[in-house]
């Protein structure tokens, strides 16, 4: 669904900081939903001896049916969060959704905002690996790196985006990287979990990755500072530039 949320963002303009808080919000909004009617089956099942199979049913098709309709009401949420004050209002909003041929009212449309709001109880300004990427940009032009700001802001932009695009391919390989196995056990896909939560993991392999691709006799040097301003080690900095490199080009290690 980044993707989708990608072009719509591209669609309506929105800054780049709004499109990843969209994906954000959508992500944890989906998450709760799960649970909530994953508890609602379980509870079915103690009462009715076949209620598994309707309730398993019910879920997919509560998701199904709502997916684009909160998927729109993520990114407007995220619009209103923005700094640039390019919001997504209800007309843009349903215009978009009549071309899919959805036929919500104004009325449907602030309830879908209203849902993702309690399903997620307010908390919608919500971090995102952006504002790591460039607090540490900041924090190494500070310090006296003379890196090419501008070009090394977008590269880590277009970085950005193809880890978001390609997330799941990236921290697979990852994940194989750090355990040294092509075939990691269930236990190990969960425990992973918690890497793929960490924003200031991917914002430093964004920026190595990003060094590297425009300043390699830089790279070094900066990997080493960014080691020390964040207490990640070098070696999973490494690791993360292999793996988005690996998927971009086929890259060998940095």
């Amino acid at each position: 669904f980044a993707e989708f949320i990608f072009l719509l963002s591209e669609k309506w303009h929105l800054d780049q900081s709004a499109r990843y808080q969209a994906v954000e919000l959508l992500e944890r909004f989906m998450i709760k939903q799960v649970e909530q009617i994953s508890k609602s089956s379980r509870d079915n099942v103690k009462n009715r001896e076949q209620g598994q199979g309707s309730s398993r049913s019910s879920l997919k098709d509560q998701i199904y049916d709502t997916f684009v309709l909160r998927l729109v009401s993520c990114i407007q949420l995220a619009s209103k969060l923005s700094l640039h004050y390019k919001i997504v209002n209800s007309d843009m909003a349903l215009e978009f959704l009549r071309s899919l041929k959805y036929s919500y009212t104004k009325e449907e449309l602030l309830e879908s905002e209203l849902v993702v709001l309690e399903s997620l109880r307010f908390h919608i300004n919500v971090s995102t690996p952006l504002a790591y990427v460039e607090l540490l940009l900041e924090v190494l032009g500070h310090n006296g790196f003379l890196l090419p700001a501008k070009p090394l802001h977008q590269m880590c932009l277009q970085l950005l985006d193809f880890s978001y695009l390609t997330r799941d391919s990236i921290y697979d390989t990852l994940l194989k990287v750090a355990i040294e196995n092509s075939t990691p056990s269930k236990l190990q896909v969960a425990k992973f979990l918690t890497v793929k939560e960490d924003f200031m993991l991917l914002a430093v392999g964004i920026i190595s990755t990003g060094v590297f691709i425009l300043n390699p006799r830089h790279w070094k040097q900066v990997v080493e500072h960014l080691n020390c301003i964040t207490g990640i080690t070098s070696q999973s900095i490494l690791e993360f530039s292999y793996a988005v490199l690996k998927h971009i080009i086929g890259s060998t290690t940095p």
